[in-house]
């Protein structure tokens, strides 16, 4: 039986429970398998972004793009920024998500290239984004 004065049991579980409650899909890694038929789809530990479900949702929200923005879209989403002050990348990735991927395109109707909005988020319809709560032990 766990202690019942453990921050798990009273910090990470309610904060958990609080989360679906609000109607987000929890998942506890802490026995996750890896690649791409693994528990999340991510191939290491070190994988931050869940690229199956950012792909899904990215194509959910916007059914119009062919898979190359969806595709442009992720790589400026996930482009390493480790060489950026952290307040310029916080503040670039803010604006992706807020305003959503610039992307270039072919322009097949017309040649040449386009510039196309990829959105991140569903701003109108919030209860349409994919919101997941992911618990993993570090220790």
């Amino acid at each position: 039986m766990p202690h019942a004065y453990t921050e798990d049991q009273l910090v990470e579980q309610p904060a958990i429970a609080l989360f679906a409650d609000l109607g987000w899909a929890t998942v506890s890694a802490m026995e996750e398998t890896f690649g791409p038929e693994g528990t999340l789809g991510r191939e290491t530990r070190g994988d931050v972004v869940l690229l199956p479900r950012l792909r899904t949702a990215l194509e959910k929200l916007n059914p119009a793009q062919p898979s190359e923005a969806i595709s442009a879209a992720i790589e400026g989403l996930t482009r390493d920024r480790s060489a950026m002050l952290e307040a310029a990348a916080n503040r670039e990735v803010y604006l992706l998500l807020k305003d959503g991927v610039l992307v270039s395109i072919p322009d097949v109707e017309q040649g040449g290239q386009k510039i196309e909005r990829v959105a991140v988020i569903d701003w109108e319809h919030p209860a349409e984004n994919d919101f997941l709560l992911g618990r993993v032990n570090t220790i």
